[in-house]
């Protein structure tokens, strides 16, 4: 199956590369309307299937990953030629071609629809590998992508997915020399496996993001913003408030504003804190539940009505396990005497985890807001946001984006958003500074596919002979065409070279 699916999308990659951009953006508008119109649908089977989070907050993000993010990049081309006299060089895209795509069971739909958008966008064959738990509702996805993208006159094969996903399977893909370029969400063990497979490799970090407000901030607003953005699909995105830092003078105030919060005696605390991290170490059944499952879990009896959990600690340390990342409605609270203290204490929780990742902060001192952003040890802060749907670029105007570079300091190739310009190299034509520079206006060397986009060419051994001769099929002098054309410019590029 490896070879076959690898073949194929090499195959798909080579015709996809020559697409005009409108072309493009024909097949790119057909597949977010897809994805579109079956968010809610994939939202819910995504719930039934791993049990984590919320079907309407999933449906949100479903449908921001799709038109939405058409609509976020309506005004960029990654297909065309640019052309700068001022500095004499014409830039040329190259796609990396075959996309080998690793997703979460946290957002599963989402991160499928996000990366195929953004492979298709910059004219990439993608391969898509769900994680195990969420294979069902994902391998269906790209199915419904891939038809939408064949009808819109993609090149068969530019979307795969790998219907059960197994680890000597996935590794074996990695590592294979077909593959142009991994980019891994998941678990920092992907991660890892994708960096070791010698291919070029995008992948992210954990988070463990500390949320601090400040004695300036405007309480009303960080208390809702942060309750909103910790209960979203259950404090399942990466980019969820892990530590609140809240100043003494105005902790009591902000906690009392905070509305479906329920703030944890010592006891209860402790009990939340061993049924959530039975000896020190993270329980993945809590993943995706809602605080008052939790609650119940603990033994402890909170309101109805309970979208987070607000469990008191005395220090951010390693010790600590509430100081670590969370992917539930359970939130750290550390009161601080000044901002001074509370930017100290944002650094020693990303010391324990989430280095790289994202941080918050709600205050009306500019002062202290860059003196936050210069010292936490991370690559995007959300202002006066939930960083949950701001860190990911829902909120702000960072990148929309299920993939979240940590930089050199998260051990990451990645130190943004993930967005399509990671999938596209450019050729410069560079000119000598004293000579003149030609006149490009009107010239591209790509075009719309010419006639019917024939079909992946199989092996005449993996198909059934006919029990009596068969007229040619239609697309059969296209086809051999095609493979002609294909061969002569691999010898071309040979010669060159």
């Amino acid at each position: 199956m490896t070879s076959g699916m690898l073949e194929r999308a090499r195959w798909a990659a080579r015709a996809f590369a020559r697409y005009d951009k409108a072309s493009v953006d024909r097949i790119v508008a057909a597949v977010a309307r897809a994805g579109a119109d079956n968010a809610t649908r994939y939202a819910e089977w995504a719930v039934r299937e791993t049990g984590f989070g919320v079907a309407e907050h999933k449906a949100l993000k479903n449908v921001a990953c799709s038109t939405g993010l058409v609509e976020e990049y309506a005004g960029h081309d990654y297909v065309s030629p640019r052309t700068d006299p001022a500095q004499k060089i014409v830039s040329i895209p190259r796609p990396a071609g075959v996309v080998f795509a690793l997703t979460p069971s946290t957002n599963p739909v989402a991160t499928v629809y996000f990366k195929i958008l953004l492979a298709l966008m910059t004219r990439n064959a993608i391969v898509i590998s769900p994680h195990p738990m969420a294979k069902e509702c994902c391998a269906d996805a790209a199915r419904t992508l891939a038809a939408a993208a064949a009808e819109a006159g993609a090149p068969d094969g530019v979307i795969q997915v790998i219907e059960e996903p197994k680890l000597p399977l996935i590794e074996s893909m990695m590592a294979d020399p077909r593959v142009d370029v991994i980019v891994a969400t998941g678990g920092t063990p992907v991660v890892r496996a994708a960096y070791r497979s010698g291919n070029p490799a995008l992948g992210v970090g954990p988070g463990n993001v500390p949320v601090f407000v400040d004695r300036t901030a405007d309480l009303e607003s960080a208390a809702r913003l942060i309750v909103d953005s910790k209960a979203f699909d259950n404090s399942i995105l990466c980019t969820n408030e892990s530590v609140l830092i809240a100043e003494d003078a105005v902790a009591d105030r902000l906690v009392s504003l905070m509305r479906g919060a329920h703030l944890l005696s010592p006891a209860d605390r402790d009990r939340v804190r061993e049924a959530v991290f039975p000896g020190g170490r993270f329980d993945t059944r809590f993943v995706g539940k809602d605080a008052t499952w939790i609650a119940q879990q603990a033994g402890v009896r909170v309101p109805p009505g309970t979208r987070v959990l607000l469990a008191p600690i005395d220090r951010p340390m390693p010790e600590e396990p509430l100081a670590h990342e969370k992917l539930c409605p359970v939130l750290a609270l550390l009161r601080v005497p000044s901002a001074r203290a509370g930017i100290d204490a944002a650094r020693a929780v990303l010391r324990i985890s989430g280095a790289g990742h994202s941080a918050a902060i709600h205050s009306t001192d500019s002062r202290t807001i860059m003196e936050y952003g210069a010292a936490v040890p991370v690559l995007r802060v959300s202002v006066n946001s939930g960083n949950s749907l701001g860190g990911s670029g829902v909120h702000t105007n960072l990148p929309i984006s299920m993939t979240i570079g940590t930089g050199y300091v998260g051990g990451s190739s990645a130190g943004e958003n993930l967005q399509p310009g990671n999938l596209v190299n450019w050729t410069k034509l560079a000119y000598h500074v004293d000579a003149p520079f030609g006149d490009f206006a009107g010239l591209d060397p790509w075009s719309p596919p010419d006639g019917p986009v024939p079909r992946y060419p199989e092996p005449s051994n993996a198909r059934t002979a006919p029990a009596s001769p068969a007229a040619p099929a239609p697309q059969a002098d296209v086809l051999r065409e095609e493979i002609r054309r294909l061969i002569l410019e691999e010898l071309a590029s040979l010669v060159r070279s």
